[in-house]
């Protein structure tokens, strides 16, 4: 088995598992909120807000921004290292794209969980 300097050590069968599980967390965040715009078609600022003041809610949303982000940063790895065949390009493509995937983690966990 070949491993790659970029995946520590893992094999193959934890990126496509931790692809499918975020995958599964994805579609049933997204089925939910598309059944909760559905089902409120009365849909003001109040209960919005409301909805994402519930603990249950907040994790859930955290859940599924972290499952973005696993699921991002698989698949752009993927790609980059099928693509990009230079180490020194791939690499810092590779750098770009964790930094802009920590950042968007951190701006959503802020704007979910800030005052």
């Amino acid at each position: 088995m070949v491993t790659s300097i970029t995946s520590f050590s893992r094999n193959g069968v934890s990126d496509w598992l931790l692809q499918r599980v975020s995958a599964v967390i994805l579609a049933v965040y997204t089925v939910f909120m598309v059944a909760y715009l559905l089902l409120n078609p009365d849909l003001d600022y109040y209960t919005w807000s409301g909805l994402f003041e519930q603990t249950w809610m907040r994790i859930f949303s955290l859940l599924a921004f972290i499952s973005l982000a696993a699921h991002a940063w698989v698949g752009l790895w993927t790609v980059t290292t099928d693509y990009l065949k230079s180490t020194y390009q791939r690499v810092g493509v590779q750098m770009i794209i964790i930094l802009a995937i920590f950042v968007y983690l951190v701006w959503g966990i802020q704007l979910l969980w800030g005052a």
